[in-house]
């Protein structure tokens, strides 16, 4: 009502304008100008509304609101004010006149609106104290800060990666620095973890990055396959935080802060040539950062440890986990897949199907619904290895000749067979380019005795025939049947018959 009256005053007695109104009371315009209008409408002048007391003027200009005096203010309906303030356009200022118009004598003013509302907002925010058991979740983040390697040789400054796990019961810490956020990178940090608390605990909970959850999702996200292989390796369950929760891992979320306050920060005026070199600064002063005292409890990260965490620990397995890759590939026709460059067999009966390949440093292994159908030696290299057992039995065949055993066959017929086929032998860029000619002409000895195809082959080395379709022509035509191994040459035939004419019966 102040306000009002205030207006009123400014406008019919000191003559002031809107503009001027708005700047000395801090009001809207348009509440100003409808102030003035319906002080227009009714007919008030300034000395009739001085003598008004604040219930007479308030009557007068909102009949419909609630008048009454008392020192009780009314408090918003904050859930009503919440929603309109999402409807674009609305504002808090404009909320708070309309809600002093409804109470006049009793309404906040304008800054007390704003705190109340803010107090109200606080109130919705549930934070749920969470509860750690011994041994039962490690969480899992990276640090926002990163710190610059640079490179001797050549001058090139690389920003390495801070891994941060932290035990939910002791909040004791491990941290190292990586090259990147990849996935054997990953891989390897969670390894080097495990190792550091000596045991795995029963839950790993990480935060939503690519190398660990494949599609972040609130209810059922897809886990990176390999990321599940390490996790049946160790024994543990995985369970990423809600996107875009992070109080899910608040200790991830304060071991990071208290990383990079008591850490990094120290290290800040370090050049570092080298990630081992950073890392061995990181592990001296992560035991200082385990065994520093709590402010408020008795005792350090280490010694709860020691005492809480490390007793329920699952132990580490035999083997330590090999990063390996999966990626799922379809088979070529061929029966080979392809992976690094270097092409591997599977069973050839596998042709067109998708199967999954899980390759570590020195052996790539084929699945198919989740059964080892075949494994290689990794070769870092291009080319293709091939196991006999996986072709057809006809490949498996045709896999088995060569170059001696194709002699060898030629040799058991005839010289002269020998000399043809070790001609197309040699004749090639690559021998294997001959064996089907030389198979071809081979077997011809399943069709026409040997003699026959070695008198061929006389006749087609003497006359440098080296096309099988040759041989085959002078085997048709019975020329063999007329070659004398005593001759350099086949017998030629006869000129002059009754069957020839000459060339006096074409005048």
């Amino acid at each position: 009502m102040r306000q009002l009256r205030e207006i009123l005053r400014l406008r019919l007695q000191a003559k002031l304008s809107v503009r001027q109104i708005h700047r000395s009371l801090r009001v809207s315009t348009g509440a100003v100008s409808k102030v003035l209008s319906k002080a227009q409408r009714l007919g008030l002048d300034w000395p009739g509304i001085e003598h008004m007391d604040d219930v007479t003027l308030a009557g007068r200009f909102y009949p419909e609101a609630d008048t009454r005096q008392s020192s009780a203010f009314v408090m918003p309906d904050w859930r009503e004010v919440h929603q309109e303030l999402s409807r674009k356009g609305t504002t808090k200022h404009l909320l708070w006149e309309e809600y002093t118009q409804q109470y006049p004598n009793r309404s906040y003013s304008y800054p007390q609106y704003c705190h109340h509302y803010q107090v109200w907002q606080k109130k919705q925010r549930r934070s749920m104290r969470q509860v750690h058991k011994a041994g039962e979740k490690l969480f899992i983040d990276y640090a926002g800060q990163t710190v610059p390697i640079v490179c001797a040789s050549t001058g090139e400054v690389r920003q390495a990666q801070v891994f941060v796990a932290v035990l939910g019961a002791s909040n004791q810490t491990f941290c190292e620095a990586t090259w990147s956020q990849s996935l054997p990178d990953w891989l390897g940090s969670h390894q080097r973890a495990f190792n550091f608390f000596g045991g795995v605990p029963q839950l790993i909970i990480p935060d939503n990055l690519k190398s660990g959850v494949t599609r972040a999702c609130r209810y059922d996200p897809d886990t990176n396959r390999a990321y599940q292989q390490l996790a049946a390796h160790y024994g543990t369950a995985i369970v990423p935080a809600r996107p875009y929760k992070p109080k899910d891992k608040a200790k991830a979320e304060n071991g990071v802060l208290i990383v990079e306050r008591w850490i990094l920060a120290r290290l800040r005026h370090h050049t570092f040539f080298s990630l081992a070199e950073l890392n061995h600064c990181i592990k001296a002063l992560l035991n200082d950062l385990n065994q520093r005292p709590f402010k408020q409890l008795n005792g350090c990260r280490q010694s709860w440890f020691d005492e809480i965490d490390k007793p329920v620990l699952q132990p580490l397995p035999k083997h330590p986990y090999e990063y390996t890759e999966i990626k799922t590939v379809k088979v070529n026709i061929d029966y080979h897949i392809q992976y690094d460059q270097h092409l591997y067999s599977v069973p050839h009966h596998l042709v067109g199907e998708r199967i999954d390949v899980h390759a570590t440093h020195a052996l790539v292994s084929m699945y198919f619904h989740n059964r080892c159908v075949a494994s290689h030696p990794r070769k870092h290299y291009p080319g293709t290895t091939t196991t006999e057992a996986h072709m057809p039995t006809r490949h498996q065949k045709h896999h088995k000749w060569s170059a001696a055993r194709l002699l060898n066959w030629a040799k058991d017929i005839g010289d002269e067979v020998f000399a043809w086929v070790k001609y197309q032998l040699e004749s090639r860029e690559h021998e294997e380019q001959a064996y089907r000619v030389c198979l071809g002409l081979l077997n011809l000895s399943r069709q026409y005795p040997g003699e026959r195809l070695n008198n061929a082959c006389a006749i087609a080395n003497h006359k440098h025939l080296y096309r099988l379709k040759q041989v085959k022509a002078i085997l048709q035509s019975n020329q063999d049947k007329l070659y004398t191994p005593s001759d350099d040459t086949p017998a030629s035939l006869p000129q002059r018959h009754e069957n020839i004419r000459g060339p006096q019966s074409f005048h």
